[in-house]
Order: C-alpha cells, then structure tokens, then sequence
C-alpha cells in the first residue's frame, strides 16, 4: 500500500486545523511529570522534589499511541536514541544521553534484567512487549549510587500492572502492514487484602523487508524478516497481616526470528536466512515487613533472571556443529532493602544485596563459561528543607571477586520557587559498568584483569509553569566523562581498558494544554559525544533530535494523538564494514485514533511513518515505510 507524500500532508495538516472541542481531555499528559516519581529515590517521591531529570511513561500513553514494544515506546523520548537492526525483534539498544548502550541499567519490577551472556551485559529491548506495563521511568544521568554497576547513563525502570477491584479481563486483536497479528488477553483483580494481573501476549510480524536491495548480490532475492514473540507474565500480592505482606512477580518470554545474516569474506547478505530462538525468564519474590505504623519498612527478597539464546546461520563455513551459537546465563540477587522515616522531611534509604551470575558461550565450536559474585551495600537521604529545600544524597560500596571494590555517590538538590512556578534542578554523580563475564572469560579477547568502566557526570536546569501549569517549558545542560573504557586492542584482540569519552548537551521541552481538548508537547536534544583519544564522534548518537507530540479528544469517545519524530545526521559503521561516515537523518510522523464505542468495547487504529519515509538505521538497515493497523479491545 503506498500514499503520495502530498496527500499524506495534506491529511496531517487537515487533523492538526480541525477545531478544537471543549470536552475534557482524558488521554493523560504528554510525558510531563506525574505527581510521584519512584526510580529517582527508590520511594515514591513527589516531583517536585527530584533533583534529577526524569520522563515518565504512562500505561494510558502506551495505549493511546497503540505502541506495541518497549523500543517504539522509548523513540521520542529526550536524550535517547534507540537503535534497533532489522524489523520488530531485532537486536535493539538505547543509548542514553551519548553513553553506551551497556551504561544503561534496566529493571522490569526492580529486577535487573541484563543478559549476563551478551558481550557487554547490555539488554536487549527487542523482545519486550508493552501489554502488561503500567509505567516506565527514564531516569538520566549517573546513577551507580543507589542502583551500582551499569548506570553510567542512567536508568529505565519498568513496572507492570498490578490487580485491583473486581475481576476484569481484556482482550485486544490488532493485524495490519507487514504481516502484523498481534493478540493480547489479560486477566486481573483483587480484594482487601489480595492483588492479581496475568497477561498473554502474542505479536507477529510475519514479513518485514529490512536488507536494502543495493546490498544484495545480482540475482539475489531479499528475504524479509520473520518474527514471533510469546509473551506471559503475571504479578500476585497478598497482606498476611496489617503488618507482613508477600508479592511476586513472573515473566517469561520465547522469541523465535528469522533474519538476513552477513558473510564476513566477503560481506555480503546470506542467500539463506539465519533463525534465532530466545528465551527469558524474569522472577520475584518480595516479602514486606511494615514496623512502627509504616515508618520503618522492610523488604527482604529473591530476584532471578534466565536467559538463553541460540542461532543457527545454514551458510555459517562453522555450520558443521548446529545450533551454531549457544548462549544460557542466569542472575540470582537476594537482598534486603529498608526505608525509615527519621523525622519530618528526612527519609533515610538502605539496603545490602549479593548477587551471582553465571553464563556458558558455545560460539563458533568454542566452549568457555564463566561466573562472578558481588555485594553491594548503599545508603540515601531524602531530606526536605521545609517546601522549597530538598536534597537527595546517596553512598554506595560494591565488593566484587573479579575486580574488588568500587564506591559511587550522588547528590541531587531541588529548589523550589512557589511564587514564580519555577523549579531549579541539579545533580552530580559517579557511575561504574563492571566487566562482562565474555570480556573476563568468553571465548574471544577474554581478559581476567579487566577493571570497572568510571564516569563522572552532572547536570542542572530548570523547570517553569505559567498559566496553572497550562504552559511548562525547561531546559538542562548534562556532561559526562567515561573513563576505563574497555575495547579490544587493535592487534591482539584481548579487551583492554584504554578508551574514554567525553560527553555533553542539552535537553528542552515546552508543553501546552491549547484547550481542555487538545495538548501538545516539543522536545530537543542536543549531544555532543566524543571519543577522547581518537577526538572522532562517537558512533550512533545523532547530534540533534526533534519530537513533537499532540493530542486532541474532539469528543469523550475519540482519542486522536499525533506524533513527529526529527533525528540528525550521525556517524555510523556501515553493515559490510570498514570506516564510518555519515548515515543521514530522517524524519517520521505517526497518526493513532482510539474509539470509545462503549463500557465494553474499544476500536482503534494507527498511521505508522505517514509520509512513507525510506531510510536506514543503523547504515545497512532499511526501515519500514508507511504501515496502517487496526484493532479491537473488548473490556469485561
């Protein structure tokens, strides 16, 4: 299906000049801060009070813009970019505010869910499906502080739905452009004293052409990527007591792909496609211990996570040993956490966690394993100065057995000015990303004496209301610089910590709320990421970017939500090798309607990349043009 560009703008133009209703908008904000925000301290924390740059994702956000994975819903966030190589499940990374993908820590319901087998730790966004989230939290800026290794850049922190009430069930079919069927059903409730939400999700995108024809060899067919994700999950809580409470969380995902791999001598894309099947297993058990009427609580908990992954390339010269590339690693933690209310205005937060992660690599015929153990012990204060003055400063000591000990901090101040509506903002921090267990054992440029990557980095803005908060405009300046960076050495191979990096930029919003119907929301960042001893960018974070979202409800059962992506040039490795240039920017608009046409039922529908933009990211890449899909959800 195609659409002339001309036609494409002059839809747009006619949904953003259509008058605006006075029916109350009950889409929710455009990414403005809620009233609490939780990732910042680790407790609940009202905004105003966060000294830190934070974006807040909502449930009823996801939904209305009909995001389907966790990558589409982070593109348009400030100071991301999200980078993911072929069609929906593809090995995707989010870079944060220029940092490398692995120097963002993820947690899915406080479980650290990096995958111990990858070459850096780093997680992989690709296989994570929106239908059970309720909220995700992007937390900017040098964390390690509070939440150890890996939160060089920062933090994104994803919480699913908890159940409550009567019991309620949903179910939601959607199908649409390149072979799209996704289905979803979930289940949830609650009395008194228990909680539950379960979750079935299934997407399916059955033909993504993703390999640019130009890179294909004469005669060669391109093969378009397959991908088919399994998703359940499911969180159940019960109050024993007025005092003692027991929660736990489960997720599993099995992710099988079919893609277009490279040759390496020569490059050139596969004439057969490789497949890839995933598996990932996420666990919680949390027991809470509420004294002295809820001033002092304890939680005392199991986290774990499993993850396995194969892949079988039939044109491999290495394919005489199928599956070719074995991968299995878990993570255990168990932990005690607690909050204490000292006083008025002073809340001290502390906890001792130890952790084990163990991973086996089968690449190339190649056998090695490896394990590591760390203990980390950390302590914050949240104070507040009355109701203009607050503080956020934490200590952390992590002991591990590969590289010993490692201490981070932070401090993050608030002011608050009331009668201007302008609130101040500042933070400075250490952040550390321990070595892998591949760059410590694996079975290439392994190196046991590898230290910790080090940053340290601050930021400061401001934030300004006018109009009751009608219209909210800011501003932030960041700087980074990474130290210890681990890369292999030119020659040998073997990992070495001789890189750095320096890093800095801005990031801007202004939003307003036009009418009771109709919103809208700007973001621009700008970064400046540079490699310190080579003085060349550093590859995959586009200098500028541009998101504009809007939203208007012309009447109380129609949503529309319009949004508009901008990304500069940046530098690139292109996908057959050699030196990096310059990969082009692009731009894309995305359209969603949602119908409310009643208690029971939900029609939905959405315009992804209106102006049928064809572009490539990463280099060698190619991005899907315009796609249309539609849906029902039924709520019982």
């Amino acid at each position: 299906m195609s659409i002339h560009p001309k036609q494409a703008k002059f839809a747009l133009a006619f949904f953003l000049s259509l008058p605006f209703s006075s029916a109350f908008a009950q889409s929710g904000p455009l990414n403005t801060l809620p009233d609490t925000v939780v990732s910042a301290t680790a407790l609940p924390t009202p905004s105003e009070e966060i000294g830190s740059t934070v974006t807040v994702i909502t449930e009823d956000q996801i939904q209305r813009d009909q995001r389907r994975t966790v990558p589409d819903v982070l593109q348009t966030v400030p100071g991301l970019n999200v980078v993911q190589t072929g069609g929906v499940g593809g090995q995707t990374s989010v870079f944060i505010r220029g940092t490398n993908s692995n120097h963002v820590k993820v947690l899915i319901d406080g479980i650290d869910v990096s995958d111990p087998t990858q070459p850096s730790r780093a997680f992989d966004f690709g296989n994570l499906s929106t239908t059970d989230i309720e909220r995700i939290e992007v937390l900017r800026g040098p964390q390690s502080g509070l939440y150890g290794a890996d939160a060089i850049g920062g933090v994104i922190s994803i919480t699913t739905k908890k159940g409550s009430g009567p019991p309620q069930w949903k179910a939601t079919i959607e199908g649409g452009s390149f072979g799209t069927f996704n289905q979803s059903i979930q289940v949830s409730g609650g009395t008194v004293n228990t909680n539950y939400a379960f979750s079935v999700s299934h997407i399916l995108s059955a033909s993504v052409p993703v390999t640019p024809l130009n890179l294909l060899p004469p005669g060669e067919t391109r093969h378009n990527d397959f991908y088919d994700n399994w998703t359940y999950s499911g969180k159940v809580g019960a109050d024993l007591s007025e005092i003692f409470s027991l929660n736990f969380v489960g997720r599993y995902t099995d992710a099988a792909r079919h893609f277009t791999q490279d040759d390496s001598f020569p490059s050139f894309p596969n004439p057969d496609q490789t497949s890839s099947r995933n598996h990932e297993f996420y666990g919680l058990t949390d027991a809470v211990w509420k004294l002295f009427d809820g001033k002092f609580n304890n939680h005392l908990g199991i986290a774990y996570t499993d993850v396995g992954r194969r892949a079988f390339d039939p044109d491999s010269f290495l394919a005489f040993s199928p599956p070719l590339n074995i991968f299995a690693g878990d993570r255990i933690k168990y932990y005690w956490k607690s909050d204490l209310a000292l006083m008025p205005g002073q809340t001290l937060y502390m906890g001792v966690e130890q952790e084990q992660e163990k991973a086996n690599f089968n690449e190339f015929g190649f056998l090695t394993q490896g394990s590591n153990r760390n203990t980390g012990s950390y302590a914050e204060l949240h104070s507040a100065f009355g109701d203009r003055v607050f503080l956020t400063s934490n200590i952390r000591h992590d002991e591990n057995e590969n590289f010993g000990g490692h201490d981070t901090w932070r401090l993050a101040p608030s002011f608050v000015i009331k009668e201007t509506g302008t609130t101040l903002k500042a933070s400075y921090g250490t952040g550390f990303h321990a070595p892998s267990l591949d760059q410590i054992f694996g079975p290439f440029g392994a190196n046991p004496n590898l230290q910790p990557e080090v940053s340290k980095g601050y930021d400061f803005g401001f934030e300004q209301a006018l109009f009751e908060k009608r219209i909210q405009f800011g501003a932030t300046y960041f700087n980074n610089n990474i130290m210890n960076l681990i890369v292999p050495d030119p020659i040998t191979f073997i990992n070495e910590n001789v890189a750095a990096a320096k890093i800095h930029g801005i990031e801007s919003f202004v939003s307003a709320q036009i009418s009771n119907s109709f919103q809208i929301r700007a973001d621009y960042t700008r970064t400046i990421a540079i490699d310190a001893t080579t003085g060349l960018e550093l590859i995959r974070r586009p200098a500028n970017k541009t998101s504009v979202s809007a939203v208007w409800q012309p009447i109380d059962a129609l949503t529309l939500s319009a949004t508009a992506l901008w990304v500069g040039d940046w530098m690139d490795v292109p996908r057959a090798g050699g030196v990096s240039s310059v990969a082009p920017g692009y731009n894309t608009i995305n359209l969603a309607a949602n119908y409310k046409m009643n208690e029971n039922l939900v029609v939905f529908g959405r315009i992804d990349n209106l102006l049928d933009k064809h572009y490539e990211d990463p280099l060698g890449f190619e991005k899907t043009g315009i796609g249309v899909y539609g849906g029902v959800r039924v709520i019982r």
